[in-house]
């Protein structure tokens, strides 16, 4: 993997499956964590061990120095999108199952486009894209939409929420990451929000009173499995890859994992985690995505070279946040 420039096609491939098959992963991984585990100190020890592990060995190899200045942005960065995108997505997962979960959080997309247009100088979303948003918005009320639709059994209102204002956190901490001052190596960028973002989570979670309900005896097996997946798969195998193939490869190819994500997750529950799957949330899904696919896709098409590390990434809530190479003048991969 280290050249670059031909890089053989069974890694490409291994990469990119690797990126689909670990991020679409990561929702049933936190749904089995927090099952034993409280989600905010949860969260916090993920990426605390994570950036910790990560900052050191790219302090080794980087001469870079941060300043304050970055540390400060970082602490930004990874509030909006830890505190509050990944922190809602482990506390709704108590309630929600990851399937479902995974179909809320692509509403990403739909917020990137709405605080893209509602900036001073934002740019107006095109036909394709209100469309798309317009998609996105019937889907969740589909999905949320309980026995009119279905006869399903109701869905927790206070997860819904939690997850739709995540996913808005999410979109504000991508925005803000464009212009913010952050080092020049995108992994030391992400060790520091990871480390600021993950000491949020504790914080967190210690202020709610989480740390009366850590239990060690009481973590199941499966939840330290998953905590320790998360930790090395999702934190560092799949986001290795996904780095790699920025440069092998082409944003535009590398961003379809947008579109493939969410249907591994919801794969993955119903497989793996016996969650329910009703005809409602097909029709949800196939809805939600088909917005993510006009709004995604209009990018590409407007899209224009751009400085690498420009841009923060748009990565669903339940991974790394990246300063990544971006094709498009819009906020996207």
């Amino acid at each position: 993997m280290s050249d670059s420039k031909s890089p053989a096609r069974s890694m490409v491939l291994l990469a990119f499956l690797a990126v689909y098959l670990i991020w679409g992963s990561t929702y049933l991984a936190i749904r089995f964590a927090v099952e034993t585990m409280p989600p905010l100190l949860m969260g916090g020890v993920r990426f605390l061990v994570a950036g910790s592990i990560m900052y050191v060995f790219v302090r080794v190899r980087n001469p870079e120095k941060p300043t304050l200045l970055h540390w400060r942005s970082a602490g930004i960065v990874g509030g909006f999108l830890l505190l509050g995108g990944n922190g809602a997505v482990v506390w709704a997962e108590q309630y929600l199952t990851s399937s479902m979960t995974v179909l809320l959080v692509t509403t990403v997309s739909l917020w990137m486009v709405l605080l893209n247009w509602a900036r001073r100088d934002g740019v107006r979303p095109g036909l394709f894209e209100l469309l798309g948003i317009s998609l996105g918005i019937c889907g969740v009320a589909i999905l949320v939409g309980g026995s009119r639709f279905s006869g399903a059994e109701g869905i927790h209102l206070g997860g819904v929420i939690a997850l739709l204002c995540g996913a808005f956190s999410w979109a504000v901490g991508s925005i803000y990451s464009r212009g913010a001052p952050l080092p020049k190596s995108p992994f030391l960028a992400t060790a520091m929000e990871m480390l600021t973002g993950g000491g949020l989570l504790t914080i967190a979670g210690l202020v709610l009173g989480e740390g009366s309900r850590v239990d060690f005896a009481a973590f199941s097996t499966a939840s330290l499995l998953a905590l320790g997946y998360l930790i090395v798969v999702g934190s560092f195998v799949g986001f290795t890859a996904y780095i790699w193939l920025l440069g092998v490869s082409t944003p535009a190819k590398v961003s379809t994992y947008a579109f493939v994500n969410p249907v591994i997750a919801v794969v993955l529950g119903c497989t793996l985690g016996d969650e329910p799957f009703s005809g409602r949330m097909l029709v949800a899904m196939v809805v939600i995505l088909s917005g993510v696919v006009l709004i995604t896709l209009h990018r590409m098409k407007a899209a224009s070279p751009v400085e690498v590390g420009d841009v923060g990434a748009e990565l669903p809530c339940g991974c790394e946040p990246v300063v990544v190479v971006e094709e498009a003048r819009l906020i996207h991969e």
